[in-house]
């Protein structure tokens, strides 16, 4: 419990530094991150695709040319690094997804929050996930999520419910397959609880696996 509230101290004092001043509109605390975003994008040499571009190409993206694609919708952009072993979840299918992830804060270009460390090495973020005729909801479970234990919130990320469509999700059978994989650019519409109420943008690179 001492780890997870020094956790929660070290959080709040990022969301702090990120967030704007009481004098700032919620318009230009949006600017703000629109500029932020924008600048993660050039400093990371991202070259954004239309989702016209991403269906045409099979609904890929280069990574080769570090590609991804923008959802004009949802302001969120996201790359495929692998479409995964499996299959994807179909229509009126519910099922668990295990997820490993980072989350990075963009405002400061920080590793905010991941379940990769040694020390959450036995947790992976389980998520139910639901199908129903093309929209997807997800919740976390409260007994095996990282990002539970820091949001306390169940609710899923809507940002990382924007690459589900387009990845199979699988288990590894062998040393040749690879869980779905996906780097997501989310704005604060479509963050977690905190990134929410804060006004900022964060990175996440997940992988996506079939649970029991």
């Amino acid at each position: 419990m001492k780890k997870i509230n020094f956790l929660l101290v070290v959080l709040v004092g990022i969301f702090a530094f990120a967030s704007c001043s009481d004098n700032d509109s919620y318009a230009d605390q949006i600017e703000r991150e629109r500029n932020a975003m924008n600048d993660f994008i050039v400093k990371k040499g991202i070259k954004v695709i239309s989702e016209q571009q991403f269906q045409a190409q099979d609904s890929t993206t280069d990574v080769s040319k570090n590609e991804y694609v923008k959802f004009d919708n949802a302001g969120v952009y996201m790359q495929i690094v692998h479409k995964g072993v499996g299959e994807k979840i179909k229509k009126g299918e519910s099922t668990t997804v295990l997820c490993r992830f980072s989350e990075y804060n963009i405002f400061t270009d920080t590793l905010q929050l991941t379940n990769n460390s040694l020390y959450w090495s036995s947790v992976v973020d389980k998520m139910s996930v639901t199908n129903t005729s093309g929209t997807f909801t997800a919740s976390f479970d409260p007994s095996s999520s990282v990002m539970y234990r820091a949001y306390q919130s169940a609710s899923v990320p809507k940002g990382w419910l924007v690459a589900l469509p387009y990845v199979n999700i699988g288990r590894i059978q062998n040393a040749t397959d690879s869980l779905a994989h996906v780097k997501l650019i989310v704005p604060s519409t479509h963050g977690q609880k905190l990134a929410s109420q804060n006004v900022y943008p964060c990175f996440y690179d997940i992988t996506f696996g079939r649970g029991v």
